[in-house]
């Protein structure tokens, strides 16, 4: 029987290339933007008011060169948008956050990621969340389970740390939520799970940082109420559901669906295994 759980883990790890070479694609972005976090850089304003850097647009580059081999088409943050008319035959695509948290990068707490995600149809089937500080990669997919590695173990597979879904709840609840963006309807969500727990704890994290906890255990939910687009979630959201934990319309209560018309995110609630059964 452990030889049996031993092979079928390796073959687990044993990832299609277009997997690994998207792990390489988040590993050269992170160490692209390390270079520029650790010098004085510039930082410019979008249409929409959102800061952006020679980071972002650095990491954009390489992170597009190394996924164009893998002949998928990419929704980038960075990039300008394929028209849905497009968009809507495709079967599979890449959705980019080449840095998720640029605010928290151009403050310098470290709270800052590179996202990618593997949509198939308007699923997202397999995410990669790269934090470039800590030089950790967190990656998921249903079909090969979650893992936590190294960089500098990125193509020895035999130690990369396999993720458990977490046993139980967090008591008191810990509910993760964002460092630089909060909302008012999240309060009645708060308000309606107290109804059956005493006590929640909150733990501020940027960007989709925030995973890290929720796929290790040290978070039990992150509501958002607020705008976030499909490549802020995606990857989390593929990771979480490889753990039995889900993304859900906060309205609806369905898995969020990805290269919609509209790229913008319903508002939405993350939920590990065990918030997931519960709420």
């Amino acid at each position: 029987m452990a030889v049996f759980f031993f092979i079928f883990d390796y073959m687990k790890r044993n990832l299609p290339d277009i997997y690994h070479i998207a792990l390489h694609a988040a590993k050269s972005a992170s160490e692209k933007i390390m270079e520029v976090y650790q010098e004085p850089f510039q930082t410019e304003l979008k249409y929409d008011g959102s800061p952006v850097t020679l980071a972002d647009v650095s990491s954009s580059k390489i992170i597009r060169d190394l996924l164009s081999k893998t002949n998928i088409p990419i929704t980038d943050e960075e990039s300008e948008e394929t028209p849905f008319e497009i968009r809507k035959n495709w079967t599979e695509s890449w959705c980019v956050d080449p840095l998720d948290g640029t605010k928290e990068f151009v403050k310098k707490n470290g709270e800052f990621v590179v996202n990618i995600a593997h949509i198939r149809g308007m699923e997202s089937v397999f995410g990669i969340i790269a934090h470039p500080v800590s030089e950790q990669i967190l990656l998921g997919g249903i079909e090969f389970g979650a893992y936590l590695i190294h960089f500098k173990d990125l193509d020895t597979p035999e130690n990369w740390h396999a993720l458990s879904p977490p046993s139980q709840l967090n008591s008191p609840l810990i509910m993760a939520c964002s460092r630089s963006h909060h909302s008012g309807p999240v309060l009645q969500l708060i308000h309606e799970i107290k109804e059956s727990v005493e006590t929640i704890e909150f733990v501020k994290k940027g960007s989709a940082l925030k995973f890290f906890d929720l796929a290790a255990g040290k978070a039990d939910f992150y509501p958002r109420f607020a705008p976030t687009m499909e490549w802020d979630i995606a990857a989390g959201h593929a990771i979480l559901k490889a753990l039995g934990g889900e993304v859900t319309h906060a309205t609806t209560g369905l898995p969020l669906q990805y290269n919609k018309a509209n790229l913008l995110n319903p508002y939405f609630v993350a939920k590990t295994n065990k918030f997931h059964e519960k709420w």
